[in-house]
C-alpha cells in the first residue's frame, strides 16, 4: 500500500513537472523576440489602384416656381439630410453694413419662424434628434436639415418654415450683434488671424467685398428692417437649389417638397439683383513689403502672394499638379525650406482658385524671428526655381498621385457627391466637371507644369506681409529690398460710438 501511494505521489510530481515545463516553454515563446519584416520605403509599397469615382443615381428637376431640386436615394442608414443653396452672399451687402448678411443667416434659424418661435422649434428638433441650420457666407447662402427617416415630414416642415417664414426677433438680432462685438474686441489676439485678415486686404483691397472687416460702426448701422430687406431680395424659389440625400422614396419626397414649397411665389426680377460686385478696390502695390508689429511674439507669421484665378481656367488641372510639387509633406517647400534648411515651423505654397472670382496664389508659414528674412528668401528661391527648371518625373508622379488621391476623398459618401453636383450647378459649371478634372490631372506633363509655373507665378508681383516682433527680426525686413520701403499696417480697433 505504501509503494502504491509513493508511485501515485511520484506520478503526480511528474505530471506537475510536465505542466510547468510546457508553461515555461510557452512563456519563453511569448518573450522571445519575433523577427519583424524589414520596413519598406514608401516608394516600394504596392498600393491598390484608386477607386473609381461613381456618381450614384439621382434625379434633377424644377418646380413650376423655379426651385431646382436634386434627389439622391441612399438606404444605408435611416437618415435624410438636405441643403438649400441660395444665390446670395455677404459680398452683396452694403459696404457700410458689413456683417449684415452673416447676421441675417444666423438669425433665420436662431429666431424661429412664424409658426414656431425659437424655443418651440428648438424643443421640437431636440425631441427628434434633428437639426436645422442656416448661414450666409461670402458667395452663397445655406439652409440645411438632418433627420431620422421616420421624422422627415415634421423636420422638413420646420426646414421649409426657416427658409420661407423667418421672423428675425429683435432679441436674437441683439444677441448676434453682441457676439460680433465681442469678436471684434478679440480679433487681434491671434497673430495668424491678423496675417490672414490683413493679407486679404492687401490682395483684394480693403474695401473689396472679399476683404472687408466688420467694425462696431457697421453693427450700429444694421437694423431688423435691414435684415428683412436683405432676406426679401434673395430668398425666392427661383433663386434656390435644393438637394436631398438619404433614406426616402423619391416619389414621396417630391410630394413633400411640392406640399411645403410648391406654392412659394417666384420673383421674376431676382436675376437682375444677383450680380457679383467687382473683386478689386485699391489693392496693394505689387511687390510691396508690409509689416504688423507685435512685440510679444517670438516668431513671425508670413504670408506672400498675388491675385490668382478661377476654377474654370483651362490650366486649373496643371496648376493643381504644380501645387502637389510645391506643397504638402512631400512637396518642395516642406522638404527644402523646413527639413533641409530648418527655416520654418510650417511652410506652404499653393494656387488657390475660386469658382466665380479670382483666388490667390498664397505662400508663407511660421518661422523664428531671427530667421524671417532667410525664410522669405528661401520661399522666393523655390518659386523662382520651379519657374526656371523642369520638375523631375518622380515629382510629377508623386504630385499627380497625391492630387488624385485627395480628390477621391471628396466623394466618399452620396452626400458629398450630391453637394459637389449642386455647387457645379450653382456656379454654372458642367456636371461632368469632376471627370474633366480627373482626366486633366492624369494628362498633365512635366512641360505643362513648367509652362503654368512660368505663366502664373509672378515673383515681381508678390506682396509680402509679416506679423512679428520688429527688434527681433535680424536682419531687418528692409534688407529684402533696400529700394522698397517696409509699410507698417495699423491694426488698432476703432472705438465703438457712445450714445
Amino acid at each position: 500500500m505504501l509503494n502504491s501511494n509513493a508511485k501515485m505521489v511520484k506520478g503526480k510530481s511528474n505530471f506537475v513537472l510536465i505542466i510547468l515545463a510546457i508553461a515555461f516553454a510557452f512563456i519563453l515563446l511569448l518573450l522571445s523576440p519575433v523577427k519583424a519584416e524589414q520596413a519598406k520605403h514608401y516608394t516600394d509599397l504596392k498600393l491598390p489602384p484608386l477607386p473609381e469615382i461613381k456618381i450614384p443615381d439621382y434625379t434633377r428637376y424644377q418646380l413650376d416656381n423655379g426651385l431646382t431640386v436634386f434627389l439622391m436615394e441612399d438606404r444605408e442608414l435611416p437618415l435624410v439630410s438636405g441643403q438649400a443653396f441660395i444665390k446670395t452672399g455677404d459680398r452683396l451687402e452694403p459696404g457700410d453694413q458689413v456683417g449684415l448678411a452673416n447676421i441675417m443667416g444666423e438669425v433665420m434659424r436662431s429666431g424661429g419662424s412664424k409658426s414656431h418661435p425659437a424655443e418651440q422649434m428648438n424643443e421640437l428638433l431636440e425631441l427628434r434628434a434633428a437639426a436645422v441650420e442656416s448661414s450666409v457666407d461670402s458667395d452663397v447662402g445655406s439652409v440645411s436639415f438632418t433627420a431620422l427617416s421616420e421624422d422627415l415630414p415634421e423636420v422638413f416642415g420646420l426646414f421649409a418654415e426657416v427658409l420661407r417664414e423667418p421672423i428675425f426677433p429683435q432679441d436674437k438680432i441683439d444677441l448676434a450683434k453682441n457676439q460680433r462685438r465681442g469678436a471684434i474686441s478679440r480679433r487681434n489676439d491671434d497673430p495668424n488671424e491678423i496675417a490672414g485678415r490683413e493679407f486679404q486686404k492687401l490682395i483684394y483691397g480693403s474695401e473689396s467685398p472679399y476683404a472687408r472687416t466688420i467694425e462696431y460702426q457697421h453693427l450700429d448701422n444694421i437694423s431688423r428692417q435691414d435684415l428683412l430687406k436683405f432676406y426679401q431680395a434673395y430668398f425666392h424659389p427661383n433663386n434656390i437649389i435644393l438637394g436631398i440625400v438619404g433614406d426616402f422614396n423619391s416619389q414621396e419626397m417630391r410630394s413633400l417638397i411640392e406640399q411645403q414649397l410648391g406654392n412659394w411665389k417666384p420673383n421674376p426680377n431676382v436675376a437682375a439683383i444677383n450680380q457679383s460686385p467687382p473683386v478689386l478696390a485699391n489693392p496693394a502695390k505689387p511687390g510691396g513689403i508690409f509689416f504688423v508689429n507685435q512685440p510679444q511674439l517670438t516668431q513671425s507669421y508670413v504670408q506672400m502672394g498675388h491675385l490668382g484665378g478661377q476654377l474654370d481656367s483651362p490650366d486649373y488641372t496643371a496648376l493643381s499638379v504644380l501645387n502637389g510639387v510645391l506643397n504638402g509633406f512631400g512637396g518642395r517647400m516642406f522638404n527644402k525650406v523646413r527639413s533641409e534648411k530648418g527655416l520654418a515651423y510650417s511652410v506652404y505654397a499653393y494656387w488657390s482658385p475660386r469658382f466665380d472670382y479670382p483666388g490667390i496664389f498664397l505662400a508663407g508659414g511660421q518661422t523664428r524671428s531671427e530667421a524671417t528674412v532667410a525664410f522669405i528668401q528661401a520661399v522666393f528661391s523655390e518659386i523662382e526655381q520651379i519657374r526656371r527648371e523642369p520638375i523631375t518625373q518622380t515629382e510629377l508622379n508623386y504630385a499627380k498621385d497625391s492630387t488624385l488621391n485627395s480628390f477621391v476623398f471628396n466623394f466618399q459618401s452620396p452626400g458629398q457627391t450630391l453637394s459637389r453636383l449642386m455647387r457645379y450647378e450653382y456656379y454654372n459649371y458642367p456636371q461632368d466637371f469632376i471627370f474633366q478634372y480627373q482626366n486633366g490631372v492624369e494628362a498633365t506633363t512635366i512641360a505643362d507644369v513648367q509652362r503654368v509655373a512660368e505663366q502664373y507665378l509672378q515673383p515681381d508681383k508678390i506682396v509680402t506681409l509679416v506679423v512679428g516682433n520688429d527688434p527681433a527680426i535680424q536682419p531687418p525686413l528692409s534688407s529684402l529690398n533696400p529700394t522698397n520701403n517696409v509699410n507698417s499696417i495699423d491694426i488698432s480697433i476703432p472705438e465703438p460710438q457712445r450714445s
